[in-house]
């Protein structure tokens, strides 16, 4: 496993442990279809989250909020369909939202996470 995927994966650890912590029930991880993943998919009431985690190091050049630009955004909101239609989860039910969260991580040790609900919306996209 190379160190920067080590390193996303200790985001990512981090990040199931902070929503946990707050009631959310963990769905999936690392949910993957052809041309998109999502990170960690997790509800909380009548919520779906769909969150894409970016793991950074202090003074990065480019914020993790920064790296989920337009066409990430457009394949996290197509693979988040591809779930629900998988697992039959319909809109009618659950309300879904496009979460991002930026971890920041030194040495192997988690410094902040700082999380953002609704980051993006399905308003620009077509399924």
């Amino acid at each position: 496993m190379s160190r920067q995927h080590e390193t996303g994966s200790l985001g990512e650890e981090a990040v199931c442990r902070y929503l946990t912590e707050r009631g959310y029930e963990i769905l999936a991880r690392n949910f993957r279809i052809s041309g998109g993943e999502i990170d960690i998919i997790a509800r909380n009431g009548e919520d779906i989250a769909f969150i894409e985690v970016k793991t950074r190091m202090p003074g990065a050049m480019e914020s993790g909020f920064d790296a989920v630009g337009k066409s990430k955004q457009r394949r996290i909101i197509r693979t988040g369909y591809r779930f629900c239609e998988k697992y039959g989860i319909g809109e009618t039910e659950y309300y879904f939202r496009y979460d991002i969260a930026e971890v920041i991580c030194l040495n192997g040790r988690i410094l902040s996470i700082d999380y953002l609900e609704n980051a993006f919306d399905e308003s620009d996209y077509s399924r």
